[in-house]
């Protein structure tokens, strides 16, 4: 059978929920990938209130959809970033913007009642990010030694293990969608955050092919790179587009401009091989839902949203249960 199609609704944030499930269920499909920001879901009422619970799941169920996990990015985001940045400010309450520390332990606490608040979806999966503290390290300049590197994954570990003692008591797992600005952001640094936590058995990845393949990096590879770590799947969709004049750090132009290097694509538009994810994800196994992160600057999102349902269905199938030459041994 198939695997189930989800939408995630971080970019629909801006519709109520009983809006966008009625609209979701008329595009096709299958289940909501929560958003922990809008009306979606209020991780806080969500880890302490139950009927509130049923009441964001009936919404789903009015409309025959259902929710397989559920994303924090923002609030992930702050636990390591250093967090003396104004643009994080809107992530966080009003009363904590310029407050670094306030900013940190706020988001510490939200990602642990992201893993209540799934448990108590009936969710076994929350998405999301880690934030990093050397991400502005990226470029070796000024010169950044290996003590500061390791330093940085250090302090990761150290402020995720405790959430994530949370997301095992809760019998949730952690996505770390695998992203620039992230802790792991290729396969390299995917493999360290993965020894830096202890290979934590609630650690693993959502896995989003677009920020691999501008990397250069070949997202198949990296599903067989970690094939019990894959926990969510995002579809999402990148062009690379490198004439000799546009650059792959995209010249610090927003997403749309057509002197980018790179940019995202509606699924199926893009540069992205999702024969051979579905592929390789078939290999490992992973059995759950497809999600549409639907994200193109030049397409009217409605559209796209109903378009992209419809290729990541065709593109899906399930593995083979035998061997397409056995009935020649009869």
């Amino acid at each position: 059978m198939a695997r189930k199609v989800t939408l995630f609704t971080g970019q629909w944030a801006d519709l109520p929920l009983a809006k966008l499930a009625k609209m979701a269920k008329g595009f096709g499909y299958d289940g909501l990938e929560l958003a922990c920001w809008g009306d979606h879901l209020d991780v806080e009422k969500a880890a302490k209130d139950r009927s509130y619970c049923r009441k964001q799941k009936a919404l789903l169920a009015e409309q025959g959809l259902k929710c397989w996990a559920i994303s924090n990015h923002l609030a992930g985001q702050l636990v390591c970033d250093p967090n003396d940045d104004s643009r994080s400010d809107a992530f966080a309450p009003a009363h904590l913007a310029g407050d670094a520390e306030g900013k940190r332990q706020w988001a510490i606490e939200s990602m642990k009642n992201s893993a209540r608040a799934a448990k108590n979806m009936g969710a076994k999966v929350v998405c999301g990010f880690t934030g990093s503290p050397i991400w502005h390290m990226l470029y070796s300049f000024p010169p950044v030694s290996e003590a500061m590197i390791e330093e940085g994954f250090r302090r990761f570990a150290k402020l995720w293990r405790p959430i994530l003692k949370v997301f095992e008591e809760c019998g949730v797992k952690f996505a770390l969608e695998v992203h620039p600005t992230e802790i792991a952001f290729d396969l390299f640094t995917a493999k360290r955050a993965l020894k830096a936590i202890r290979n934590h058995k609630c650690f693993g990845f959502n896995f989003d092919p677009s920020h691999l393949l501008w990397q250069g990096v070949d997202p198949a590879k990296f599903i067989e790179e970690f094939p019990d770590r894959i926990f969510h799947v995002h579809m999402k969709d990148a062009t690379v587009a490198l004439d000799g004049r546009r650059g792959i750090l995209a010249s610090h132009l927003n997403f749309g401009d057509p002197n980018r290097g790179w940019d995202f694509r509606s699924p199926g538009r893009g540069k992205v091989n999702f024969e051979e994810i579905i592929r390789a994800l078939n290999r490992i196994g992973y059995d759950g839902p497809l999600s549409v992160e639907w994200e193109d600057s030049g397409m009217n999102r409605e559209h796209g949203a109903r378009e992209a349902c419809e290729f990541v269905r065709k593109v899906d199938f399930a593995p083979s249960q035998v061997a397409f030459d056995a009935a020649f041994d009869q």
